[in-house]
């Protein structure tokens, strides 16, 4: 569980934490993290490290994190992760019951498959629950929810999460200028998100802001009373 502990918690607790592990347990611990949460990492970690972790993945996967870090921080590209199941609208349920049987393992979170157009262009989703109730020879083209817009990989952080707090989304698509499905966002990656714009409210009801922190005021009030 090292390598989670290392994702969710602060920035400061994450930097004395790594201070304390030696290269060889953090490269136990980062590993087999999904290439977002990894890509949320990967800058903290020393030098050496992040060759061992290069080194210790497959092409396609390096490939993969290479394309999130590509992506400006703070961006949908950045939360993403490039690992999602596609399937063709010219198919049948049958067939993509047989595709996922033979894939053996499902991300998490996946709520939804998204359908793509030959060129992987976004043309919408399927509920894992209309592939589970529906007979095996109904094709996909007839169970496309095209409801859920994409997610543009440029998308300001801030504003994927409000949209996934609007919506009580589990998972998004996320897509370039072209319509081009480059992966998907799902709920754990921007539930810190959402939770700092909570508190970000609620200082501003109370008069503060991010920067002066809740306890400021308090100390300025005694000092003045010292006085």
């Amino acid at each position: 569980d090292d390598g989670e502990v290392l994702v969710h918690v602060g920035d400061e607790v994450r930097e004395s934490l790594l201070a304390e592990m030696d290269p060889d347990e953090i490269i136990a611990a980062v590993e087999d993290l999904d290439i977002d949460d990894l890509a949320d990492l990967v800058e903290d970690l020393p030098d050496t490290v992040i060759d061992e972790v290069l080194k210790s993945m497959d092409r396609e996967n390096r490939e993969r994190l290479e394309q999130v870090l590509s992506y400006d921080e703070d961006t949908a590209g950045r939360l993403m992760n490039p690992d999602v199941v596609t399937v063709r609208a010219d198919t049948t349920v049958d067939v993509v019951l047989r595709y996922l049987r033979l894939r053996g393992e499902l991300p998490e979170h996946t709520d939804h498959l998204y359908v793509v157009s030959r060129r992987h262009q976004y043309i919408g989703r399927i509920a894992l629950q209309a592939l589970l109730t529906h007979e095996a020879n109904t094709p996909v083209n007839q169970l496309i929810d095209d409801d859920q817009p994409a997610i543009g990989v440029d998308e300001s952080s801030d504003e994927v999460a409000r949209q996934f707090s609007d919506h009580d989304w589990i998972s998004a698509p996320v897509v370039d200028d072209g319509n081009v499905l480059l992966g998907r966002i799902t709920i754990d990656d921007v539930v810190d998100i959402i939770r700092e714009q909570a508190e970000d409210q609620a200082l501003g009801a109370g008069g503060l802001d991010e920067d002066e922190g809740m306890f400021r005021p308090v100390l300025r009030a005694t000092r003045r009373r010292l006085r």
